[in-house]
């Protein structure tokens, strides 16, 4: 799936036939993998053709009436570089009046809220004026409400669940030195300076053992267009497991920048409006924050969240290998998604997994049984 400009090397015959459309296709041929491309690019500037009453007879090409303005958000923020997107978006709205998503309050209302929906929402929020805006949060508000009720039954069911057997040996018990001496102070001895103590308090071993398995997640989510997905199922995650005392939650949002999005976790709604999807990748910046972020290595999980297209890989592969050498749990995830078919970079996701990372795709369900699992050891 292509992700950037058209290459130096493509095929000449290639290059023209994307360059003048489906119109060519009789002289010059295929595009090969550059099918989806071609198609929403066709969706767009196809119209230039629409009154061309012989193709319409034909029905050829991926037409106004066979992809939706929300389809076609979708996949030309999955398919191409910010740069093009912005100007495929303003010659939508400018140049076709393809304005129904972000100025038309009659077409959000008759629309049926769904996750497809509300990514082209946050695709193009900062399009819309004002009012189309209020309307468009209440349908996210539905949206989100509806998956944030679906993960957290699956979060109960996992905590409720049957547990896996517990290690037989026991932690040793830490003594209450405060206690113990106020109870003895009776049986000091002065002339030996020397306190008998025939009474000794311990901590409790369930104030101890919430103390030993405080555990913490740090979920690092790509920010770039193509990881929409998953950066509304990151906000929905960390929402739900928000409220878990054994379990302290961060989210942090990246691109060439880190934001961290932690103290508006309670509030996934106004969090996903804030966010700015598109910008470049730097991994390796997200996961030094983290880093800086644990409390005790052996009781954090990090969840890195990305494509996997980098620059440099190199140094989001070293941090990767100094979080695990330490003890860390670190998840590389293609897609955090109920429906998981990523596109990645496969060498640079495969270089992660050989430094110690665990790496895939989740869907949330599948994460929050992980995390559930790790924490009950």
């Amino acid at each position: 799936m292509p992700s950037s400009p058209l290459p130096d090397d493509l095929p000449a015959l290639t290059r023209w036939r994307l360059i003048l459309g489906e119109a060519a296709q009789d002289s010059l041929g295929g595009i090969g993998g550059w099918a989806q491309a071609d198609a929403a690019m066709e969706w767009l500037y196809g119209r230039e053709r629409a009154k061309d009453a012989h193709r319409e007879e034909r029905g050829t090409g991926p037409g106004p009436s066979q992809m939706t303005v929300p389809d076609w958000i979708n996949e030309i923020h999955t398919l191409f570089p910010r740069e093009i997107i912005e100007r495929l978006e303003h010659d939508a709205i400018h140049r076709y009046h393809l304005t129904e998503m972000i100025t038309d309050p009659a077409v959000l209302e008759r629309v049926e809220p769904d996750e497809k929906l509300l990514e082209a929402v946050l695709q193009t929020k900062h399009l819309m004026n004002p009012e189309v805006l209020a309307m468009a949060r209440k349908l996210v508000e539905k949206v989100i409400r509806d998956l944030i009720e679906r993960l957290s039954r699956k979060v109960k069911e996992h905590r409720s669940g049957p547990k896996r057997p517990r290690r037989t040996t026991r932690p040793p018990m830490s003594i209450d030195l405060r206690r113990t001496l106020r109870q003895n102070l009776h049986r000091w001895d002065p002339v030996r300076r020397r306190l008998n103590v025939d009474r000794v308090s311990f901590l409790a071993r369930a104030h101890q053992r919430r103390h030993m398995e405080r555990w913490q997640l740090i979920l690092l989510v790509d920010q770039s267009g193509s990881m929409i997905s998953s950066a509304i199922h990151s906000a929905v995650t960390a929402a739900c497991f928000w409220g878990l005392r054994d379990l302290k939650t961060h989210l942090i949002a990246w691109d060439n920048n880190v934001v961290d999005l932690t103290d508006h976790v309670q509030d996934p709604v106004e969090l996903l409006l804030k966010v700015n999807l598109g910008g470049g990748n730097d991994a390796a910046k997200a996961l030094r924050y983290a880093a800086q972020l644990i409390e005790n290595p052996r009781s954090a999980i990090v969840v890195l969240i990305t494509d996997f297209y980098e620059g440099d890989a190199g140094p989001m592969v070293r941090e990767i290998a100094s979080l695990v050498a330490q003890g860390t749990k670190v998840l590389g995830l293609a897609a955090l998604c109920d429906n998981a078919y990523p596109a990645y970079d496969k060498d640079t996701a495969a270089r992660c997994a050989a430094a110690g990372a665990r790496v895939g795709a989740m869907t949330p369900g599948e994460l929050v049984g992980f995390v559930v699992g790790a924490m009950e050891g």
